[in-house]
């Protein structure tokens, strides 16, 4: 930087009104967590700071130490020219405030499963359509990334053994560290492979998956945040479903009685329904989208009692 801002800027506030002029002047893009510049601001300051981002009033008008305003500096700096989200700068996301840890080896969790879970079970620990969380034995994270819905999982399912499963050993890598920062080395096990071929048939109670949805042409568009990103946790083929068809296929053979799938796509909803007449999805409304992500019981998919 040819001047250093850190003389002029003091206060929480400062940092925040320039990091929103910056974002905007270079045109920033979104959707890591944060939809606008005044969001992606306070997450990139208050998460660099290491306090809760989502409480700005009260420290608005602190006056930074020296060294936080050089570090504040340095990352509006690296947002802009890099073009990298915020999470892979500071090195954390959150889903519904639990805190994971990540970095460029996956993409930044966002997942709508995540709201459900917390919307259908919440304080009653009983879904309309989930099954009772404390008869759930076994559960699987398909495309498990940086291991966020297996955690949540482990949380919301909790007298269940939960398996995991990526394709990326680098991304497995991530999530180890996830589940041991959560202390989940007796309830979750990791697994390196393609889809259920790691499972050696296994069968499960509710099996969660979020896999790449983009579609080819879709990905031609992104901006440069969404590039940062492994490609392979987007590339859902052609139409962006090549994933979900194939999981629709083998889910039968790895769910018991009375369980089921829920499972993210994106908006690939009039394609599945055109395809697979015959099934019965539940769609799942969530704050941003009504029909990103359905559910769909072992009986619907032809499992027998």
């Amino acid at each position: 930087m040819s001047h250093d801002i850190t003389t002029d800027l003091v206060t929480l506030r400062d940092y925040w009104r320039y990091a929103i002029s910056r974002f905007n002047a270079a045109e920033l893009s979104y959707g890591h967590g944060t939809h606008t510049a005044v969001d992606d601001a306070a997450f990139l300051l208050l998460d660099s700071l290491d306090l809760p981002i989502d409480t700005l009033d009260p420290f608005l008008d602190a006056k930074l130490l020296a060294s936080e305003r050089r570090l504040l500096a340095e990352r509006i700096e690296t947002r802009v020219t890099t073009r990298k989200p915020s999470a892979y700068i500071t090195g954390r996301s959150y889903i519904q405030g639990l805190r994971f840890f990540v970095d460029e080896r996956v993409i930044v969790p966002r997942s709508h499963i995540g709201e459900i879970l917390f919307n259908e079970y919440g304080d009653e620990l009983e879904s309309s359509f989930l099954p009772d969380p404390f008869a759930v034995e076994s559960v699987v994270d398909i495309c498990t990334g940086s291991g966020c819905l297996a955690i949540l999982a482990s949380r919301f399912f909790p007298l269940a053994t939960v398996d995991a499963v990526d394709l990326s050993a680098d991304a497995l890598e991530v999530a180890e560290k996830n589940l041991k920062a959560y202390g989940l080395e007796d309830q979750l096990t990791l697994h390196q492979g393609d889809l259920f071929a790691p499972l050696a048939g296994r069968k499960f109670d509710v099996i969660i998956t979020n896999p790449p949805y983009v579609d080819h042409e879709a990905m031609e568009d992104f901006p440069a945040e969404y590039r940062a990103e492994p490609a392979m946790a987007h590339d859902g083929g052609e139409d962006g479903l090549d994933l979900v068809r194939t999981l629709l296929t083998e889910a039968p053979k790895h769910l018991n009685p009375g369980g089921g799938m829920l499972c993210e796509i994106g908006r690939g909803r009039d394609i599945l329904e055109a395809e697979f007449p015959d099934l019965d999805f539940q769609w799942i409304e969530t704050q941003e989208e009504a029909d990103a992500v359905f559910w769909i019981s072992a009986a619907a998919l032809g499992v027998k009692g």
